[in-house]
């Protein structure tokens, strides 16, 4: 979470005349060439498989922002591009009030502005319009330093069953990251070549590594991704990870804003599962007209939370610092309902006094949950281990468990995942503004769903999911026949066969990697169910 100070120095500083200003300029139209019906031309296939997985319709949102547009309000007159979003139909821009008003006058494909100040909106704002809605072997970790933070959310119980990430992508959202390309500390990370890619949203460009003045994505990526043999291991080692720079260090700015939906958008179509984010935005900008009232931290008006509303109904998973504001509130976008906000408590369970607390004015029980934030055990980009304070720490601490707990339940949506999360804390019947529903057991979680089926022990069981080559059968009746259908997520029929209790493994060495769709007939019974291929 970054640091906020004020100085007296700023006394008078509301009167200064600020010659440039935000804005969003939102668009009428995509006017592309691309179709909802052939996504592949706009996202990854593991997009498309995590979204078919859990019933995400693919809509008009996916689709990108038309270029050319963008490229002509760039050569405007006076008009900086920032950033663009495809969710919102929207590019940030920054210029003078009349530069910027130009535009709606010059372009037929503007549709209206949203200036960052407030005050400078003339007339009321349009509003945009709704679109229809591994395998492993057991590791025992010695965790070192990071023992009790991961211990303390029962993540080293998932780690033993076998649940440390595999398969899973983590969009890590910060500032950032110098030492994680070279330092011991991520050698493993390296090694097993988890990270998938990075960007810069703030520079444009890929190198998150040297071009910063901030560690602070590096310390926060350690508490998922670290591993340092003995002395210290993240919440999720084994998983994988998007390195993406939205916070621009030296100012505070509402574009920044504007980089993390770039970013999430982006996640979106890499099919990034979990995004953890340790920055929160709104209270503290560099020019006060662009603060929100308190008012506007109700999950839906800040235009950070409105876009992490969308991501929320894209399927991804988000996890955000609560902030370290104390009483003065949760930061955006952890007001949002559809947001998992944590919050911070040190190594005996206990608050910590700089954790954001929440308020009637959020529609949902904010923070959601707390992990240990004081006291964190961080891996430094000098490859050295620290101990750190602030619901940064606190947020990736559980993002990397909770991706564990996914990795479990791969079946399971992100709000079925976090409602399992809240009803594992400790406090669940009885929350409050400063711990939230309390400290989640994972591990619990886990079996309070595995104990839901375990009526179905005489059924058919089909394992492991996700699988690499030999899937496995437990099939209730050893003298019947089961016809098995596998089928691509376009229903083309891709393998068939037939199994039983002696014969009861199926070679998809062949397959590609992605998901299945896995039909099973028997005398008295079909079952359908998803399969992952790796």
């Amino acid at each position: 979470m970054k640091n906020h100070l004020l100085f007296f120095l700023l006394f008078g500083y509301s009167f200064t005349v600020w010659a440039q200003q935000d804005a969003w300029v939102y668009l009428t139209d995509k006017g592309t060439t691309y179709n909802v019906s052939t996504p592949s031309g706009f996202l990854t296939q593991k997009a498309i498989d995590r979204k078919v997985r859990h019933g995400v319709i693919i809509d008009e949102r996916d689709i990108p922002v038309n270029e050319a547009y963008i490229s002509q309000i760039k050569i405007a007159t006076g008009i900086t591009v920032m950033a663009k979003s495809k969710w919102f139909n929207a590019v940030h821009v920054r210029g003078s009030q009349a530069d910027i008003l130009n535009l709606k006058s010059n372009y037929t494909f503007v549709d209206y502005i949203d200036f960052a100040n407030k005050s400078l909106n003339t007339s009321k704002i349009a509003k945009p319009k709704e679109i229809s809605k591994l395998e492993s072997l057991a590791t025992a970790f010695e965790y070192g330093t990071s023992e009790n933070q991961v211990s303390m959310i029962n993540a080293n119980d998932l780690h033993l069953a076998d649940y440390s990430g595999t398969g899973m992508t983590i969009a890590v959202m910060d500032a950032g990251y110098p030492g994680v390309n070279s330092i011991g500390g991520f050698q493993r990370l390296r090694d097993a070549n988890g990270i998938l890619g990075t960007y810069d949203f703030v520079n444009r460009d890929v190198d998150v590594y040297t071009n910063t003045t901030s560690n602070h994505g590096t310390l926060v990526l350690s508490t998922m991704a670290g591993y340092i043999e003995n002395q210290y291991v993240g919440t999720a080692p084994d998983a994988s990870y998007y390195l993406f720079i939205t916070e621009d260090g030296p100012n505070e700015n509402p574009v920044e804003e504007s980089y993390w939906v770039e970013a999430a958008e982006r996640a979106d179509s890499l099919g990034v599962d979990v995004i953890n984010t340790s920055l929160g935005y709104g209270a503290f900008y560099d020019n006060l007209n662009y603060n929100y009232s308190a008012a506007e931290y109700d999950g839906k008006s800040i235009y950070i939370t409105k876009g992490a509303n969308i991501a929320f109904e894209k399927g991804l998973l988000l996890i955000n610092s609560a902030g370290n504001e104390g009483t003065n509130g949760v930061n955006a976008p952890a007001d949002s309902p559809n947001v998992f906000s944590i919050g911070a408590v040190d190594a005996s369970g206990n608050y910590a006094s700089f954790s954001s607390v929440g308020s009637p004015v959020q529609p949902t029980q904010k923070p959601d949950v707390v992990a240990q934030g004081l006291g964190s055990a961080v891996i430094t980009e000098n490859n050295t281990l620290a101990s750190v304070n602030g619901t940064s720490f606190s947020s990736p601490v559980l993002a990397g468990g909770i991706t564990c707990l996914w990795q479990a339940l791969y079946d399971k949506t992100n709000a079925e995942i976090m409602k399992l999360v809240r009803e594992s804390a400790s406090q669940y019947s009885m929350p409050d503004y400063q711990l939230g529903y309390g400290i989640p057991n994972l591990f619990a979680a886990l079996n309070n769903v595995l104990s839901l089926h375990k009526d179905e022990i005489n059924s058919i069981q089909v394992f492991p999911n996700p699988v690499k080559d030999l899937v496995h059968f437990q099939l209730p009746d050893s003298t019947q026949n089961y016809a098995v259908s596998f089928y691509d997520v376009l229903g083309k029929l891709i393998k068939q066969t037939s199994v039983s209790s002696e014969d009861n493994q199926v070679d998809l060495s062949s397959l590609s990697k992605g998901l299945y769709v896995l039909k099973i007939n028997g005398a008295t019974q079909i079952i359908t169910l998803k399969i992952i291929k790796q």
